[in-house]
């Protein structure tokens, strides 16, 4: 039995991923968080072989929380589920310790599909992340700038996309404002 944790700040779907897995005969959903921080404290109170988390939520996202959950509990699977294009996301996520990453658009069989494969230790590539790898190992530069980010800068990159200020980013982060406003110079984050 797989043992799954459900971390989306929307109820409906959190209860519709609970539904789609109950009717699978090797998932058990033992869990649900609605943010980053209870997604952090599931995985510290919860035995999960496999966490199917979003990115954005409000206060701690998916992103922020990624590193901390990866920090306590290794060994734990985290399938990010998110309605972020590939493109944008994945390369990066599963850098930071993702073991898979889909878009919400896709065929809900492929997020069992991922469970399983996660659940044995391995990543899961879609398609479209596989075509991605394959791009970034055509190119002679490295690829685009922000691809090229540490996991912090990443998280200020982010941020800053969003339009939170130099302030509320030092804040969100537990950064000082000129270390905010230094990683906002790098090449792949200067606006």
């Amino acid at each position: 039995m797989i043992k799954v944790g459900i971390v989306d700040d929307h109820a409906i779907v959190r209860s519709g991923l609970k539904q789609f897995f109950s009717e699978q005969v090797d998932l058990r959903v033992v869990g649900e968080a609605a943010s980053g921080r209870e997604a952090i404290d599931l995985v510290r109170t919860t035995e999960l072989d496999v966490l199917v988390m979003d990115l954005s939520m409000p206060g701690q996202s998916g992103i922020d929380a990624l590193g901390m959950i990866r920090a306590k509990a290794p060994d734990v699977g985290i399938l990010i589920l998110s309605g972020y294009p590939e493109e944008h996301y994945a390369m990066n996520l599963i850098r930071q310790g993702a073991s898979g990453y889909l878009n919400k658009e896709c065929e809900p069989m492929e997020i069992v599909n991922a469970i399983r494969t996660i659940a044995l230790g391995r990543r899961y590539i879609s398609p479209a992340v596989a075509e991605l790898l394959a791009q970034q190992l055509n190119r002679k530069e490295g690829g685009a700038p922000h691809e090229q980010l540490s996991e912090r800068e990443f998280q200020v990159f982010l941020k800053l996309a969003k339009g939170e200020t130099a302030g509320d980013i030092a804040k969100a982060l537990s950064l000082s404002v000129k270390t905010v406003s230094t990683y906002r110079t790098r090449p792949g984050i200067e606006q």
